[in-house]
């Protein structure tokens, strides 16, 4: 994608929308919404990376209640013409064709290449990359297995929000609270996953969500890892307007 001139491209992660409670982030869903309202004003397109919702599970005919104020700005956004990406995380990764299918939103499982103006981007959510988060590989694999999902379908839509609500906010594996902490520029899992990826091509920017801080690591001569952050408690995002890559914050 060639950006036009005075267009950029945006990124996001993070939201979990619905926890802890449905009130508690309608604040935060509304602020998202003004900063999609702001960029969509020269936005060429919009990266979501993941865990939008503090949990989501589409059955057949079901998807989860609330979150209309974020829905309907992203199909506003996507019918007037400027793509959106999402990249599925780990509170949503049962996530199956409602975005494609209802926003015109297509949805990726894992991290995927794209070029801008001549810059190579590696893109995803980044659960279960490089050396750490271990607990969640685990859990992943069985999240993930398809028997467990075809079972999990068979619970009642209020029974099976309720459970995996709760454990959306209370297990720490799940929740990801064990791993807020900064690791430090040589221990950062994702900056050493960004690292092995080099060893066998060249990225200039390699941008992930899930751990919660911003922050910005060179791994390797031109190339340079960034994480978004959250919009719980930093509300950063990344824009790239053809030429550089900044992290910034949202203060309406």
């Amino acid at each position: 994608m060639q950006i036009p001139p005075g267009k950029k491209i945006y990124f996001s992660s993070d939201n979990h929308l619905g926890a802890p409670t449905a009130a508690e982030s309608l604040p935060r869903e509304k602020k998202f919404v003004q900063w999609l309202d702001e960029v969509k004003e020269d936005a060429a397109a919009i990266f979501l990376l993941g865990d939008l919702f503090d949990f989501w599970f589409e059955y057949k005919t079901v998807v989860p209640r609330g979150f209309v104020r974020v829905l309907g700005k992203l199909a506003e956004i996507s019918d007037s013409g400027i793509p959106i990406y999402f990249f599925v995380g780990n509170h949503d990764l049962w996530m199956r064709d409602y975005f494609e299918k209802e926003l015109n939103i297509p949805t990726y499982r894992e991290p995927k290449e794209f070029t801008f103006n001549d810059k190579v981007f590696f893109i995803g959510h980044g659960d279960g990359k490089g050396p750490g988060d271990k607990g969640y590989k685990r859990m992943k694999k069985v999240f993930t297995n398809p028997i467990f999902r075809w079972l999990f379908r068979w619970f009642h839509p209020e029974l099976g929000m309720r459970l995996a609500q709760y454990l959306s906010v209370k297990n720490k594996i799940i929740s990801g609270e064990e791993d807020k902490k900064f690791l430090g520029e040589e221990n950062e899992w994702l900056a050493l996953y960004a690292k092995r990826k080099l060893e066998t091509k060249h990225y200039d920017y390699f941008v992930f969500g899930h751990r919660h801080l911003s922050m910005e690591i060179k791994v390797g001569e031109n190339s340079t890892y960034y994480n978004l952050g959250d919009w719980i408690t930093h509300y950063t995002y990344g824009v790239f307007d053809g030429s550089n890559f900044e992290l910034k914050e949202f203060t309406p």
